[in-house]
């Protein structure tokens, strides 16, 4: 696959960023020891009533319990971030950085820590960095099917569409079942009018998970562009999931 042209890399940061949109703060109420879980579960509850300097507290005391635990360092790192947008605080962002740094200084796998820290690099105008940082990964891990979904996302944001998709061809590669780069290719495939395409991938989505219910409704709309009858649909709980499994921050 071809890298990624510098003109791309130094593409106009002023776009409108669903990358950045999309990152929502998901904490992660981390396992480890059992006062650094109920430490991260208590910070966790406390960032979603918007007490973030409370929640702060909470994941010091997490990652004091358990230093190795990376979550209680993404944690950190997510309520800084936001912090340092809510309040215009740069030391607060410089905080987030070093601590993103930290979680995956002990996960190098960490998806929603790479997700955290490309986005701030890209709301700071380091776009160059925020590549850097994926295809870094990606080089290290060509295995990660994540990586390459993630590499995939910032691509199509600064609009290599192409290039997506061909991160998103290998992440399937890797992990054919993987919802996220089906999800994902199948909404750059119907941008681009490969709608027969784009309803496979999107059907392969729910056949993994029938919850997801937009894919569904655009598996209702393609079928209905393609002149095909509509699927029996689905029922189950659907919005925005928190990391139960470990306890991290939820990012914007």
């Amino acid at each position: 696959m071809q890298a990624m042209t510098s003109s791309t890399h130094g593409h106009n940061s002023a776009l409108k960023w669903s990358l950045l949109a999309g990152f929502c703060a998901v904490l992660v109420c981390g396992c480890g020891s059992f006062n650094s879980q109920a430490r991260n579960t208590e910070g966790v509850r406390l960032f979603q009533q918007g007490q973030y300097h409370q929640a702060l507290r909470q994941f010091q005391e997490a990652s004091y319990a358990d230093p190795e635990n990376p979550d209680g360092y993404y944690n950190l790192a997510a309520t800084y971030h936001r912090l340092g947008i809510s309040e215009g605080q740069r030391t607060y962002l410089d905080q987030a950085e070093n601590y993103y740094n930290q979680c995956l200084d002990r996960n190098e796998n960490h998806v929603a820590c790479y997700r955290g820290l490309t986005v701030l690099l890209a709301e700071q105008g380091r776009t160059e960095e925020a590549f850097r940082l994926l295809e870094g990964w990606v080089a290290r891990q060509p295995g990660v099917a994540d990586a390459k979904v993630e590499l995939a996302r910032l691509s199509e944001e600064y609009g290599n569409s192409r290039v997506a998709k061909e991160h998103l061809r290998d992440a399937l590669d890797n992990d054919p079942n993987n919802t996220r780069a089906l999800a994902a290719l199948g909404r750059i495939r119907e941008q681009m009018g490969e709608t027969a395409q784009a309803l496979q991938n999107y059907q392969r989505v729910l056949a993994q998970d029938p919850g997801q219910y937009q894919v569904a409704s655009r598996v209702s709309a393609l079928r209905g562009q393609l002149g095909l009858p509509s699927p029996v649909s689905t029922t189950g709980a659907s919005g925005t999931r928190l990391v139960d499994r470990n306890n991290t921050v939820p990012l914007r």
